[in-house]
């Protein structure tokens, strides 16, 4: 079985389109000038029929008789007028072989072949009743067929044009849609290949190529960026892994070679505290990948100023237990929100820790929702040493670490898991100066 590219059947797609609509109109315009044709000859002989009745009715039979000698015209033969008698004899009549009339005619008019004389030849005539007589007129269709035929002819030549120009047509637009699309392999190709900085060509028309290459695009940057964070996860898991287990390792085997109780339990603390270290960085990439997969229908509409206060009331006992001022600040009237309420709350908690173990001496936390452009957000203010801003990027990188903080235990992901939260509600995250401090705040938008 042959089996057609898709440019291929896109070609004879396009020529049967061609050929079928031509078809549809060559036949629709026969049709037309057909009807026009016999509604023309209908109306003349109607008008010949009428003129000649009124001849009879004012001269009698011998009147209509001289009428009928005198219509054709000289080398006129295609034009027909006769009167017949019920027992089928020719009362008087002009045209060519009458004796094919000789029988009592049908009343109305209609075209059709007339005798055995005419059995090859049409003859467009109407049959009208004049006292015990039928008159008939009409004119044989020699040259309305000539002219039917020529119609017939031009229509062919027609069709057969139309049918080379969707050839053509065909032609264009498979080369047309086989250069996109063939774009498009090769961008397919060159990433499967491993060349992930492939994309695909915009025209900027609008079309539908165009909007496949922007989807494709916006997957392919995705994927990129999906890489690359794995890149870096590995990575990043690699590095910071090796320390903890190393340390995991020395302590296990330390708690092994001690024979004093009260020095192996200590060891035995040692290592669990290396091993709460580890889940905890283990459980923090399974969040983040969480939050970079939930589904959108996981989200809600819920109201973000309930959503502040419960978890202002959580964490209130601990900031003031650190020895910090806590203040929750929520804008008045803020409208309902598409949020994922568990994942939310994740990622506003992990500021509030990160100002409480980077800040501590900061004297004050402040948890603010605003307002601001049709955005909501979810602010963190502390007082502490603050990021400096060519150190801000870092900060949001997976397992990015400022020097400061390689002295306290983590991994650098709680950041990553803001950002990834931020990225599921279409928002972002801003790190700005607070003067002194950090405020970091969650932006989103209000209605998606």
């Amino acid at each position: 079985m042959i089996r057609l590219s898709v440019t291929a059947r896109i070609a004879l797609l396009s020529i049967l389109l061609a050929l079928v609509s031509n078809l549809v109109l060559v036949a629709f315009v026969w049709k037309v000038v057909r009807d026009d044709a016999i509604d023309e000859l209908r109306r003349d002989t109607v008008e010949q029929s009428d003129a000649l009745i009124a001849v009879y009715r004012t001269g009698g039979l011998p009147a209509l008789g001289r009428t009928i000698r005198e219509a054709r015209a000289p080398g006129d033969v295609s034009r027909i007028v006769a009167v017949i008698a019920r027992d089928g004899r020719l009362i008087a009549g002009v045209g060519p072989e009458l004796d094919g009339l000789a029988r009592w005619p049908n009343l109305g008019f209609r075209i059709r072949a007339m005798g055995t004389p005419w059995s090859d030849r049409e003859v467009g005539y109407a049959v009208r009743q004049i006292g015990p007589y039928r008159l008939v007129s009409g004119r044989v269709l020699d040259d309305w067929d000539a002219e039917q035929r020529g119609i017939e002819r031009a229509l062919a030549a027609a069709m057969l044009l139309s049918l080379a120009l969707g050839i053509g047509g065909g032609l264009v637009v498979t080369r047309y849609v086989g250069r996109r699309l063939d774009r498009v392999a090769d961008v397919i190709e060159g990433v499967a290949a491993g060349d992930l900085s492939r994309r695909v060509g915009n025209a900027a028309s609008g079309d539908a190529f165009d909007r496949l290459a922007v989807r494709l695009n916006g997957m392919l940057d995705k994927t990129e960026r999906l890489m690359s964070e794995l890149r870096i996860v590995t990575d990043g898991l690699a590095h910071d892994l090796r320390s903890p287990l190393a340390r995991l390792r020395a302590k296990a085997e330390a708690a092994v070679l001690q024979a004093d109780p009260a020095q192996r339990e200590a060891a035995m603390g040692g290592l669990l505290i290396e091993t709460d270290l580890v889940m905890r960085m283990l459980s923090t990439m399974i969040e983040i990948t969480r939050a970079e997969s939930v589904s959108r229908d996981r989200l809600a509409r819920i109201d973000p100023a309930t959503l502040v206060e419960e978890i202002a009331d959580l964490y209130a006992p601990v900031v003031e237990d650190a020895g910090m001022r806590f203040e929750a600040v929520v804008a008045p009237a803020l409208p309902q929100i598409t949020l994922h309420r568990e994942l939310m709350t994740q990622a506003i908690a992990n500021l509030i820790d990160n100002a409480l173990r980077h800040a501590a001496n900061g004297g004050e936390i402040v948890l603010r929702l605003a307002l601001r452009d049709d955005e909501a957000r979810f602010q963190v203010e502390d007082r502490g040493p603050g990021i400096a801003e060519a150190d801000r990027a870092e900060a949001l990188r997976r397992f990015g670490r400022l020097d400061r903080a390689r002295s306290l235990p983590g991994a650098g992901l709680g950041m990553a898991l803001v950002e990834a939260v931020a990225r599921l509600h279409d928002g972002r995250v801003e790190l700005h100066d607070n003067a002194p401090g950090l405020i970091a705040a969650i932006v989103v938008p209000i209605s998606r």
